[in-house]
């Protein structure tokens, strides 16, 4: 047994359990980056001893002798603040290290050292923990790290010229000195995100685009999950080898089987795992040792069967990103990409999808059997769907970032209750949907509080039940309301660019137009009919979606009696009157969208006995053909298989079994289309704002609620000034002269487990708590963001002077949410925050904050970059 190096000191931080982190080299490579530790010391001594002689002459600045292995294993302890160091584990062995030791005379600079083994120099390693390091030693108060490189090493320079951090170097000699400031740059969060991407899709490529698959727990009984994979993959016509490993058999499905993954004819890409819980872990080990890339863990008995299974699925996840594999699962039926480059149908669902442009994530794998039927039943085609599980590797995050550019995919969709990394999310989300609709279905839970989304309880009308002060939260407890309201959740995902459904037929019914038809440039609907009931029902449904139903323009009205008759009501609704041909059907539609005041058509169609549907549904392709920026959506009521005559080739019309559904489709579309177009604002470098300071501030602070003292020294470093008037006072001791508004507001920052950091802004008093008035926001804030939010709110016209006076100071109440903002993003340490009250000054005298609180997460919930 190694002794330490120094008596273990019971003041020092526990093992940081939060830096234990999968990462993506620049090759597409997986490992697994965590704190070294002293069982380490071994390993440490191994990983030194297969260091060549140039290495070790660049790690120590020139000639070496090797040091002895006592003076090796001494590295292996370390004490997580002043000194830390970091591995990247390939397998069971270390492939990279870096150390900071933080200088005793100034505690904000560090010296830090990297080492990477000789065969693993050119995969991206360094830039890989430069960025791990940089956010540890941020979060430890650190400033600066320094560095020394010997002139000649250009693989350490370029990764540290190429960081996108702020560097500066020393004169040029034989040895280069740099100075890396930590702090995250926009450049280095841009670079770290362009390197990020490009690891994840090249990761991803064994797992949608293998060149062979094997099948672990391969059966030969028919309707099993292990024979139907094996079917499953030779009916898809996947054009790779299919390998079944069944020590028992000699054929699967007609394929040969094999024992044992290591008596495979070659390392397969890609491998299925259908074996009993307890055999996975060594099945996984196996597939490391034989060189499979990525896996799929079909298998359940894991996190649902509760803390121990939920303990060994995360096992499995490190082992795998280790070992330098993918993880799809567990508890998921499987991977099917039907893209020319794959034809993957790696699931045993009886049910495979035909090819089309739409792509599909589900954290559920039974809800993924209901998913690919219902969408095979719609005529939905799918480019790809993946059963993502638990999720405990691969995410919808990663996936997004495959299918952003995938030139089969046009529109994606997303069944999730919780994302692992909301924040990285949003970031994701932002970039991708401008190019490509993302649709979730979010039916909402109780977790969402349906009025202001306060960060701690107590804070209404009277006293809580601790017996605090009305107005005046403590923040040591668990919160009351624990995110926004089921109507914020949607604007909070229209922020993000995300269509919101709560259910799947909705979901479906959304992608079914906007992989077909495009997204409508306005909300003005016309309406064509042959019976006047539904097209009421369809005016209403407008409505309810966002969508108007205008008058025509007086040319259309003109062509539409000149095709219909002088008898023919030629307005909107345009009803056509149960002896409308399919002839009229199709002169009203070309009327109507060559209207220049007209969006989109809703055509409904009912039936009678003596006409064709086909006849009619022609006339519609037709004009949907001739017009092809304007979207088309039909629904034809009591037509049994009219889905099936609304395709022409590549031109398909959706088709609805009800009016309601098109509108609300049409809805959906229209407001995403209204997104794309909105300028998306900037976040904006703001005046007086001290990173630094709060993050010396932060350092050594334990989980929890801080004082007021250190709240309001946090918010005077982002140049936000807090007059707290101490317990039991309010707002009205403050000097009375000025502050003449007489309103009162908060600002408040909680966590939701979709979307990350959540700002809510609203009133006090009865405009939150009784009308749940409420603006919320999903950070960073652009300035468009925070000048929508103040101006959302119902009581808006009591804000900008239309009622009730000279009204607020607009600019700088903006102003205050987007220094908040950028506080919860640069300090992913602060888990709440509320700034309650705020008196609102009139214009030109700003905002006065008289209390704050802010509480601070535990180390294992941190938000990050990655």
């Amino acid at each position: 047994m190694t002794t330490p190096p120094y008596p273990e000191d019971p003041e020092q931080p526990a093992y940081p359990q939060d830096l234990e982190q999968p990462g993506l080299v620049r090759t597409g490579r997986s490992t697994f980056v965590r704190p070294i530790r002293p069982e380490d010391a071994d390993r440490l001594v191994a990983f030194v001893g297969g260091l060549s002689r140039a290495t070790l002459a660049y790690r120590s600045l020139g000639p070496v002798i090797r040091a002895r292995d006592d003076v090796i294993r001494r590295g292996a302890y370390v004490d997580y603040l002043n000194e830390l160091a970091l591995v990247a584990l390939a397998g069971d062995e270390i492939a990279g290290l870096v150390r900071y030791v933080r200088d005793t005379e100034d505690p904000e600079h560090a010296e830090v050292t990297f080492t990477i083994r000789d065969d693993d120099q050119s995969e991206g390693f360094g830039r890989l923990l430069l960025e791990h390091i940089a956010a540890a030693a941020r979060a430890r108060g650190i400033r600066v790290l320094k560095a020394d490189v010997l002139a000649d090493n250009t693989r350490m320079i370029n990764v540290f010229l190429g960081s996108g951090y702020r560097v500066e170097s020393g004169p040029p000699g034989q040895i280069v000195h740099f100075d890396i400031a930590v702090d995250p740059q926009a450049q280095a969060v841009a670079r770290a995100e362009r390197r990020e991407h490009t690891a994840v899709r090249r990761s991803l490529r064994p797992l949608l685009e293998p060149r062979s698959v094997a099948v672990i727990g391969a059966n030969r009984r028919p309707l099993t999950i292990g024979h139907e994979l094996v079917a499953n993959l030779l009916r898809g016509g996947f054009r790779g080898s299919v390998f079944p490993v069944n020590p028992q058999a000699e054929q699967v499905a007609g394929a040969r089987a094999y024992p044992s993954v290591r008596e495979l004819p070659e390392p397969p890409d890609l491998a299925l795992i259908a074996v009993r819980a307890e055999a996975v872990p060594e099945v996984v080990r196996e597939c490391a040792a034989a060189g499979v890339k990525a896996v799929v863990v079909v298998s359940t008995g894991f996190g649902e069967t509760g803390a121990a299974g939920r303990t060994t699925e995360l096992e499995l996840s490190r082992f795998a990103r280790a070992s330098g594999m993918r993880l799809v699962g567990p508890n998921c039926m499987g991977v099917v990409n039907t893209t020319p480059a794959a034809r993957l149908a790696a699931t045993f669902s009886p049910a495979l999808p035909t090819p089309g442009r739409v792509a599909m994530s589900s954290q559920s794998g039974p809800l993924g059997l209901a998913v690919l039927d219902l969408a095979r039943r719609l005529r939905l085609g799918f480019s790809g769907f993946v059963s993502v599980g638990h999720a405990v590797d691969v995410s919808t995050n990663d996936l997004l970032q495959w299918w952003e550019e995938d030139p089969e995919t046009s529109v994606i969709l997303l069944h999730v209750e919780t994302f692992g990394n909301p924040r990285r999310f949003a970031r994701i989300a932002r970039r991708v949907a401008p190019r490509k609709p993302i649709i979730a279905v979010h039916p909402g839970h109780a977790g969402h509080a349906q009025t202001t989304g306060q960060v701690d309880s107590g804070v209404r009308g009277g006293p809580d039940r601790r017996g605090n002060p009305a107005g005046h939260a403590d923040p040591s407890g668990p919160s009351d309301s624990t995110g926004p309201s089921d109507s914020a959740v949607s604007s909070l995902f229209a922020q993000s660019g995300v269509i919101r459904t709560r259910s799947l037929q909705e979901l479906f019914d959304a992608a079914l137009l906007l992989a077909h038809q495009p997204p409508p440039p306005g909300n003005r609907v016309a309406v064509i009919t042959n019976a006047g009931g539904p097209a009421a029902l369809t005016v209403g449904a407008c409505a309810a979606s966002g969508l108007s139903v205008p008058p025509l323009g007086e040319r259309t009205r003109e062509k539409l009696r000149a095709a219909l008759g002088p008898g023919a009501e030629a307005a909107n609704p345009a009803d056509l009157t149960p002896m409308a041909t399919a002839a009229h059907y199709r002169q009203a539609l070309d009327a109507v969208l060559a209207d220049d005041g007209i969006d989109a058509a809703i055509v409904l169609f009912m039936p009678p006995l003596a006409d064709k549907p086909d006849e009619v549904a022609a006339a519609i392709l037709d004009a949907a053909e001739a017009a092809p920026a304007k979207p088309v959506v039909a629904s034809f009521l009591g037509g049994a298989g009219v889905a099936d005559l609304l395709h022409r080739g590549e031109l398909v019309v959706p088709t609805y079994a009800f009016p309601e559904s098109a509108a609300a489709s049409l809805g959906h579309a229209a407001a995403y289309q209204a997104w794309r177009s909105t300028p998306a604002g900037v976040v904006p470098d703001l005046p007086g704002v001290d990173t630094d300071r709060a993050r010396s501030l932060l350092a050594g602070c334990a989980p929890g609620p801080v004082s007021p003292r250190l709240a309001a020294e946090l918010l005077d470093s982002y140049g936000i000034a807090v007059r707290d008037t101490g317990p039991g006072s309010g707002p009205g001791s403050l000097p009375s002269s000025g502050l003449g508004s007489g309103l009162d507001a908060f600002l408040s920052v909680g966590a939701d487990p979709v979307f990350g950091p959540v700002v809510a802004f609203g009133l006090t008093g009865d405009y939150a708590d009784l009308m749940a008035d409420v603006a919320h926001r999903v950070t960073p804030l652009s300035d468009r963001d925070a000048r929508e939010m103040v101006r959302s709110l119902r009581a808006a016209p009591l804000l900008d002077g239309r009622v009730g006076g000279p009204g607020v100071d607009l600019a700088a109440l903006e102003e205050t949410v987007l220094r908040i903002s950028a506080m919860v993003e640069d300090l992913p340490e602060i888990e709440a925050m509320e700034l309650r009250p705020i008196r609102l000054l009139p214009p030109g005298d700003g905002v006065a904050v008289t209390r704050a609180t802010i509480r601070l997460a535990d180390e294992t919930r941190k938000g990050g970059l990655s």
